[in-house]
């Protein structure tokens, strides 16, 4: 019993009894008021509570993603064929990685971006290509000079027309034309075209037919193209089916190519033969470009130091007239880093304000040289790359959730002596966006829940306190008026 008097002595809430107590509708009034304001204030509270603040601070590069950077890219050039299409990189520390192949994929294309064939590969294009011996003796023209107008006539009379598009000034042309000359008496006198008629090799002066190359797509010299006759060999543009030799260029070699192309053909009748072209022919024959444009997609790793990405005409035995080049280009997708997914985008609306907004700067945009600039112009673009990291804190420990490289890009034209080329030179900001996450505590919520209720209900009690008293003071004033 003593206990029990003892443990009520420590009561912070004592009670008084109800029937000292008087409801009043002013109070009742005001309780109902308070409750709702309570109500408010907690929606509040929690709605606050369940957003994450967001601070942003630059803060020097800390890559956790390794010393490389992936650049993913989608870029058209209406004037550059597949053939000699070449994606380049260097960089400050010496890298000079030619020609990559492996992550890249080329297709063939129209002036009006239109793709207009299967995936260009390279294959046999790249192999080493054995000339011949050099020499100086001369041999009596065994090619057919060709113009405009025998070129047609004649690619429609012989099953297979072999032809060598060179230009004069080119040190491979020059190279070839003892082989080609050479190859070309003894396939006269093998198959003469009066008497077997089945093939005849052709030269065309590039210099003199530039009209003729053009239609042909020739813009790498010297370039042997076969065409051959039939309309069961025409395609859907209505020429003639024809393709490129890569193969060497020794006379041994172009021989040996006329001869297996030669050999299914009927020498009466004309006919082929079911047997085809042999393995070999294939190995070093590959579809002939029916449009000048390719589109050069895929991705390229490169170390996180200033460097460039360059698109050009590149080959180890051809020569390229840099005045008739044309490095015009349309930027579909151009973006550093790992790509973003839409979805994850959309899952987290609150990021949009810092995320996603120059990723994909040149995305869409076409960079045209109508000649304006003249000849010899390469287009050059400076991108300025920096890195943006989001981080959370949950439990108490740091977790990136986003990862990306954002870039400003500044694109001009330049007169070169050189081949014209297509750059993109890329440099890395030493410094870094750094966009923390900080979610508020539960203890913190309810810490400011208990404030809420607490604070209003004793605002309320005084509120109640004043209003009741002053018309207890009113109601005394008016009984001492009136006695």
């Amino acid at each position: 019993m003593v206990s029990s008097t003892k443990l009520k002595s420590v009561d912070f809430y004592r009670k008084i009894p109800r029937d000292l107590t008087e409801a009043s509708l002013s109070g009742a009034g005001l309780s109902i008021v308070a409750a709702l304001f309570m109500v408010f204030l907690f929606g509040m509270e929690l709605s606050s509570y369940l957003e994450v603040n967001t601070t942003t601070s630059v803060i020097v590069d800390k890559s956790t993603d390794g010393d490389f950077l992936r650049i993913d890219f989608n870029i058209s050039f209406p004037a550059l064929s597949c053939e000699f299409a070449s994606v380049d990189v260097s960089d400050v520390l010496g890298t000079n990685r030619l020609n990559i192949t492996k992550t890249i994929r080329k297709f063939p294309i129209d002036p009006h971006l239109r793709s207009t064939g299967a995936e260009f590969h390279s294959g046999h294009t790249l192999h080493h290509i054995n000339h011949g011996e050099e020499t100086k003796e001369e041999f009596p023209d065994g090619a057919i000079p060709l113009t405009s107008g025998s070129f047609e006539s004649l690619s429609h009379h012989f099953p297979i027309l072999v032809v060598n598009f060179n230009a004069p000034w080119c040190y491979w042309s020059n190279r070839l034309k003892p082989s080609w000359e050479k190859a070309a008496n003894i396939i006269k006198q093998k198959y003469d075209p009066e008497t077997d008629g089945r093939v005849l090799l052709g030269n065309v002066d590039c210099t003199e037919e530039p009209a003729l190359c053009k239609r042909n797509h020739i813009q790498g010299y010297p370039s042997i193209r076969i065409f051959r006759k039939g309309s069961d060999l025409r395609e859907d543009h209505g020429h003639h089916e024809h393709e490129s030799y890569y193969g060497d260029r020794d006379t041994k070699s172009i021989v040996k190519m006329v001869d297996e192309l030669v050999a299914p053909i009927h020498p009466e009748t004309h006919k082929v033969a079911l047997d085809g072209k042999s393995n070999d022919t294939v190995k070093h024959l590959k579809k002939a470009p029916v449009t000048g444009g390719c589109r050069v997609e895929g991705y390229v790793r490169v170390k996180k130091v200033p460097g460039n990405l360059v698109i050009s005409a590149h080959s180890g035995a051809h020569s390229f007239d840099s005045s008739q080049m044309n490095m015009s280009h349309v930027v579909s997708h151009l973006s550093f880093g790992r790509m973003i997914s839409p979805r994850l985008l959309t899952d987290m609306k609150r990021l949009l304000p810092y995320l996603g907004q120059s990723h994909d700067r040149l995305d869409g945009k076409a960079f045209i040289n109508q000649h304006e600039f003249g000849a010899n112009v390469t287009i050059e673009h400076y991108l300025q790359i920096v890195k943006t990291e989001v981080i959370t804190r949950r439990s108490g420990l740091e977790q990136a959730v986003i990862e990306e490289y954002e870039y400003t890009a500044h694109s001009s034209v330049a007169q070169t002596y050189y081949l014209p080329v297509a750059k993109f030179h890329f440099e890395l900001s030493p410094m870094q966006i750094l966009i923390t996450e900080d979610p508020k505590s539960f203890s913190h919520f309810i810490t400011n829940l208990c404030a809420i209720i607490g604070g209003v209900f004793t605002v309320a009690g005084i509120l109640d306190s004043i209003f009741h008293n002053t018309i207890r003071l009113i109601k005394k004033v008016e009984l001492g008026k009136n006695i």
